[in-house]
């Protein structure tokens, strides 16, 4: 009777059901009653069939007609795992990952008796992982991967008879890994990585899988030496114990474990020699020992092997890089830089494999560049940075027209460039400074239609810059200091529109600026300084919003100084050692900006011992203005001090005054404190939040300022304060050493016994996040918000690519991106981010979660580690809002967040159903796909497979380029591109 009332209480809430549907057919509508299924996945689940055997995600036994497989992957669906699964007598196989089940997985799934294959991976699954899973006696796959699962790995998975695949990676598991898996001897894949498991050695009894041959252990906090007893895992093809605290020599138990293809060891401690051996491994392809302890010299033998991937970075290797490498048949990648390796590169590098990869930067390598490194056409990249390579780049590489990415910076490498090694069409990074090549810049390099940096600073070049340089129109940065160029800026150079950077500092350059210079729109820093450049300033760099370095110093300019300059935020402005005169601009007009204009003979303005004075006079008139001067010295003295004095009791009294206890200014400010402090008043709020307010503040010289004030007073505990003093140290230590245009500029600080005070430039377009959310969205069509995307892009990659040390931001989203009036974007709000210190071997670990809901990356909810790949998931989810329209945490996505939105409507419904309507998108479709596409690569699940920064820049610029960039589609269905990041940390890139 009992077992009847299920169906009973079915038949009464489905009262059109028809009496046809057989009895699997009632479980299956009791399932879809017990979830929600906003996609309408389930819609053609219909009561008025026979059976379910054609419904969507079911599969019946063609001969019986009974269900065997329930698959509804991607489907969107949420609610509690659907225990009536388990009444379908014949049932075999669920998979429902990457949907929303959202409570603790049920004892009562161990009643699906029949099951061989589970997958429940990538949902909102909570709690412990059911001990009863083991009494399903035929289940064979079992995935629990990317849940929210916590607690130990039950010891009664030791019981598991049949268990070929355990997948729980990416899980909040905190107890100990269990010996008692070594008694799963059918085991073939044990993927337990990205765990916060307590620290704990490897299990010596998982020597017993004899039948394994996939083992995932990274990020486990395994600590003490691989066990002995791995010796016996025979069928072993990979073995990643990457990103753990393991120690001693590499094993040479490895060498016995002849199956293996990959070997990952990276971000350890391992220590000592790499052992001999490795010629046993004939099926070895990829082995990366990189972040490790590691000296000595490579084995021969190591060499010898036909590996597709060696990797020893940031390790200690000392030695030279043998002969036997060049006879590698299979060799294409090859990364040994950070390391203390010597002597020659082998002649023969590249003659015999297709070599596609060279990064040997950052050793001490010498002799000369080798010949063949592209006899087979297909080198990518070429790094050599620091290192002692001599004599000229090989004439060979200038027909590589497989070439991407040349770095030769800091060797010894002389003579002349081969023309042709100009023109490489593919080449989008040359950066060959610091050496001793001569010769002229060739008008080949017209045919490097994909360079965007160009750095051959700190050589001997001379001669003309060519003409057809203003043919590159992709091209960012341009750097040329300090060699022997000669003759004019050519006049095609205002053709570049992208272009960021202009450095000919320390040439020989002569003429005046070529016409037309103000349509170079992204222009953030131009330094002519110390060349033989003549005429007047042009009032067009006035124009030039973004940028904010200026160098004209030591060149033979005459006239006077635009007006037109004030319009800039300038960083640095010198002007000194020319031929200027008239009247300083009254923005400029102050003792701070003294040294930018001096050496300047005929240059007047209100300046001390600025601008010579004339006229003869007799000695007493001299002394008479000298003691003038001292008396009016004194009496501003005096009466300033009796100001303050006054200022400062006043303050005491009416218990509403500030007591500056520490000012600090990091730019020439036009302002005092007392100014500021004077207009901190509740008019001029224009943002509230838990550290405090923020004011807009109009300045007596009509500038605007924003001003940070944050939460102050004395009944907060010590760890408050502790955490307030760390948000502003933190926020003034990383905006105050940063100089970039899409990074906020801090222009001073205070901090007193009441509140600290951060001044800001004011952005008056206010934040992305409520702009984009906001009454005024329809102020940011797409063009803007494409722009907005790669200045945020470029302000991040220069915090982790060009700080020293790298800078991670830990809390990048759409609230933290400021517009200004141009809509320009800048990064700001850095009070939690973090510095990684370069001796750092390994991604820090925080004590707390820093970050807002919806921008977390998923493994830092649960490592709490310090990476820089958190900062890019953060980015995606910035694009995702650009451009869908959508928060990032929204009631109508129920318990889901965007990502998981965007993800699942891309999978059923296409890329028309997340594109924000807002849009006029029939022209920038696709564009605005090929930025969804960018964004999907930033929120991979796994931080490996997302781009670095530096690449994201890049695929922004070619995007905006319009490049023959197409979606990658899946069955009709947008997919983000396959792509591996070789950028790692620490690389020279």
């Amino acid at each position: 009777m009992a077992t009847m009332l299920p169906l009973l209480l079915l038949f009464l809430s489905l009262p059109s059901l028809a009496l046809s549907l057989n009895q699997e057919g009632l479980y299956l509508q009791r399932v879809k009653l017990g979830l929600s299924d906003p996609n309408g996945v389930l819609s053609d689940w219909n009561d008025r069939d026979d059976t379910p055997c054609n419904w969507t995600g079911i599969t019946c036994d063609s001969v019986t007609r009974s269900v065997t497989t329930v698959n509804l992957s991607n489907a969107g669906l949420a609610g509690p795992f659907p225990t009536f699964l388990c009444r379908l007598p014949s049932l075999s196989t669920i998979s429902l990952p990457n949907n929303s089940i959202n409570s603790s997985l049920t004892l009562r799934i161990s009643t699906c008796q029949n099951l061989t294959y589970l997958d429940l991976a990538m949902n909102l699954l909570v709690g412990p992982i059911p001990q009863t899973l083991p009494d399903i006696p035929n289940l064979t796959s079992l995935n629990l991967s990317m849940n929210s699962l916590t607690g130990d790995i039950p010891n009664s998975f030791g019981l598991f008879r049949r268990l070929e695949t355990l997948i729980l990676t990416a899980n909040l598991l905190n107890g100990t890994i269990p010996a008692v898996l070594g008694n799963i001897t059918t085991l073939k894949s044990l993927e337990l990585a990205y765990n916060p498991f307590v620290p704990s050695r490897i299990s010596p009894e998982f020597g017993n899988l004899s039948s394994l041959e996939n083992l995932w252990l990274s990020g486990c906090n395994l600590v003490g030496q691989i066990p002995t007893s791995f010796a016996r895992l025979s069928r072993l093809t990979n073995l990643e114990v990457s990103s753990n605290n393991l120690s001693g020599p590499i094993p040479t138990l490895i060498f016995q474990l002849t199956s293996l293809v990959q070997l990952e060891l990276f971000e350890n401690s391992f220590s000592g020699h790499l052992p001999a051996g490795w010629s046993n491994l004939t099926a070895l392809r990829r082995f990366d020992a990189s972040k490790n302890e590691l000296v000595g010299t490579i084995p021969d033998e190591l060499c010898e092997l036909p590996l597709e991937s060696l990797n020893f970075c940031d390790t200690q290797l000392e030695g030279s890089l043998p002969e036997s490498i060049a006879r590698s048949p299979n060799l294409y990648e090859l990364k040994l830089f950070n390391n203390r390796l010597n002597g020659t590169l082998p002649n023969d590098l590249g003659k015999n494999s297709p070599l596609q990869i060279l990064d040997v930067s950052v050793n001490q390598f010498s002799g000369e560049i080798p010949p063949n490194l592209c006899q087979n056409g297909v080198l990518e990249e070429l790094l050599l940075i620091s290192n002692s390579f001599s004599g000229n780049i090989p004439a060979s590489l200038g027909k590589c027209r497989s070439l991407c990415r040349v770095r030769l910076r800091s060797n010894q490498l002389s003579g002349e460039v081969p023309a042709e090694f100009w023109s490489l069409p593919h080449v989008y990074l040359l950066d060959i400074g610091e050496n001793s090549f001569s010769g002229h810049l060739s008008n080949m390099i017209s045919g490097a239609s994909n360079l965007s940096v160009l750095d051959i600073s700190k050589n001997q070049f001379s001669g003309f810059i060519p003409n057809e340089i203003g043919s590159l129109g992709t091209l960012v940065e341009f750097s040329g200091s300090n060699n022997k160029l000669t003759g004019q800026i050519p006049a095609t150079i205002v053709n570049l529109g992208q272009l960021g950077t202009i450095d000919l500092s320390n040439n020989e350059l002569s003429g005046e600026f070529p016409p037309g210079i103000q349509s170079l729109k992204q222009l953030n820093e131009l330094n002519l300084a110390n060349n033989r450049l003549t005429g007047e300033i042009p009032v067009e760099i006035g124009s030039l919003l973004v940028l904010n370095y200026l160098d004209l110093s030591g060149n033979y300019f005459s006239g006077k100084i635009p007006l037109e300059l004030q319009n800039l935020k300038l960083n640095k402005l010198n002007l000194s050692n020319n031929r200027l005169s008239g009247v300083i601009p009254p923005l400029y007009a102050k003792e701070v900006y003294r040294d930018s204009f001096v050496g300047n003979p005929g240059l007047c303005g209100d300046l001390a011992a600025l601008c010579p004075r004339t006229g003869g006079g007799k000695s007493q008139n001299y002394l008479w203005l000298l003691r003038s001067i001292f008396i009016l010295a004194g009496v501003v003295f005096i009466v300033g001090v009796v100001w303050f004095m006054w200022k400062y009791q006043h303050f005491k009294k009416t218990k509403k005054g500030i007591t500056i206890s520490k000012w600090r200014s990091f730019h020439k400010l036009g302002f005092s404190e007392f100014e500021i402090l004077d207009c901190l008043n509740e008019d001029n709020v224009i943002g509230s939040g838990a550290s405090g307010k923020v004011y807009k503040t109009v300045l007596h010289n009509g500038e605007i300022v924003a001003v940070k004030k944050l939460w102050g007073g004395s009944k907060k505990d010590d760890t408050s304060v502790d955490l307030e003093r760390d948000a502003f140290e933190a926020e003034v230590e990383t905006l105050g050493q940063i100089r970039h245009k899409n990074i906020v500029r801090l222009w001073c600080c205070c901090n007193t016994g009441d509140c600290k005070l951060l001044v800001y430039e004011y952005m008056p377009n206010g934040s992305l996040g409520d702009l984009l959310h906001g009454s005024k969205g329809g102020l940011l069509d797409w063009p803007r918000r494409f722009r907005i995307a790669l200045d945020a892009a470029e302000g991040l990659s220069y915090l982790h690519h060009d700080c020293d040390p790298p800078i991670v931001h830990r809390d990048v989203k759409s609230s933290n991106i400021l517009l200004d009036g141009e809509f320009g974007a800048r990064i700001a709000d850095f009070g939690v981010a973090k510095i990684v210190a370069a001796v750092n071997k390994r991604a820090e670990s925080m004590s707390a979660i820093a970050g807002s809901c919806g921008y977390i990356a998923p493994e830092y909810a649960y490592t709490l580690r310090v990476n820089e790949k958190s900062d890019i998931y953060s980015f995606g989810v910035v694009i995702l809002e650009l451009v869908t329209g959508r928060r990032p945490i929204d009631p109508e996505f129920g318990e889901k967040d965007l990502v998981a939105w965007v993800c699942t409507s891309l999978d059923q419904k296409g890329v028309d159903n997340v594109l924000d309507p807002n849009l006029e998108y029939s022209t920038f479709k696709e564009q605005i796909c090929r930025l969804l596409d960018i964004g999907l690569l930033c929120i991979s699940p796994l931080p490996i497979n997302r781009p670095s920064m530096r690449r994201v820049v890049k695929m922004l610029q070619e995007a905006g380029a319009d490049n023959k960039h197409k979606v990658a589609k899946k069955d009709g269905k947008l997919s983000p591109y396959y792509y591996e990041d070789t950028s790692v940390p620490g690389s020279a890139v």
